[in-house]
């Protein structure tokens, strides 16, 4: 299973750096539009009072990965608990066996549950739970949406991490680079209309990067728990056969022992 993680890794980190550009383009490009539109409105824009909060928990599908989604979902747990003590419903959508199992037992209310998308995910699955999203912030379900996932910062590193999916934080101005001369586009249909087509695929590239940063990290997680289960696994493995070698000497020693003294007693009989 080392070998199988180790394996999958740099696919992974291939799978995860190349989903960057398109996700920063997308935010250039969303925050033109917006400043271009003088400010539209848009259903995801719209900040209202939080009564019910859904939480995007991805987690995995399997075990075996140390505590890689005991942290997440650990971290999910805590901000759910303090959402209730605010006097707010909270609306779980699991992605991972394991998120799902943990708050159902625990008697949360599961609106969905996605198994089977952790290990390798695609676009197709971002694009069913960012749907599942806005459809349930759309009809007003739900008033706020946040996403706990691990962040993959390296082989070594993967941190549990928190963000607001929805409402969209509304685009801020970039600063004004001397370098570059500033364009002025001409939008076709209205900037509005633009923006409302792309902010819906801003939340799907979103889920993509979380899927495969969360995927990523497991994998780099189970590599690191099952090297230490075979470094352990080899350790035991000495100190049982140095035990057993001492108690097979031992016995023979014995052995020999009373070969000898009935020898003794033999020659003086």
């Amino acid at each position: 299973m080392e070998l199988i993680a180790a394996s999958r890794i740099p696919k992974a980190q291939a799978r995860v750096t190349a989903s960057k550009p398109y996700a920063d383009q997308l935010v250039e490009v969303i925050r033109n539009v917006y400043g271009a539109s003088s400010g539209a409105t848009h259903p995801l824009l719209e900040e209202r009072e939080i009564k019910t909060v859904g939480m995007l928990v991805v987690a995995s599908d399997r075990g075996l990965a140390g505590a890689y989604a005991s942290n997440i979902i650990r971290m999910a747990e805590t901000a759910a608990l303090a959402h209730e003590g605010a006097g707010r419903s909270v609306r779980i959508y699991a992605v991972g066996k394991k998120a799902n199992d943990y708050f159902a037992y625990r008697k949360y209310t599961i609106v969905r549950s996605l198994v089977g998308v952790t290990d390798m995910p695609g676009y197709g699955d971002a694009r069913a739970i960012a749907n599942m999203v806005m459809d349930g912030h759309a009809s007003e379900a739900l008033d706020s949406v946040e996403a706990y996932y691990t962040q993959y910062q390296s082989a070594i590193t993967q941190v549990p991490s928190f963000l607001g999916l929805v409402p969209i934080a509304r685009p801020e101005a970039a600063e004004p680079d001397e370098t570059v001369a500033s364009v002025d586009y001409s939008y076709e249909p209205e900037p509005a209309e633009i923006l409302g087509r792309l902010l819906p695929r801003y939340i799907e590239a979103l889920i993509f990067n979380m899927l495969l940063q969360s995927s990523a990290s497991e994998h780099s997680a189970r590599r690191r728990a099952m090297k230490a289960a075979t470094d352990n696994a080899e350790d035991l493995i000495i100190l049982l056969t140095r035990v057993a070698n001492r108690a097979r000497q031992a016995e023979i020693t014995t052995e020999i022992s009373e070969i000898v003294g009935g020898a003794e007693a033999l020659s003086l009989g």
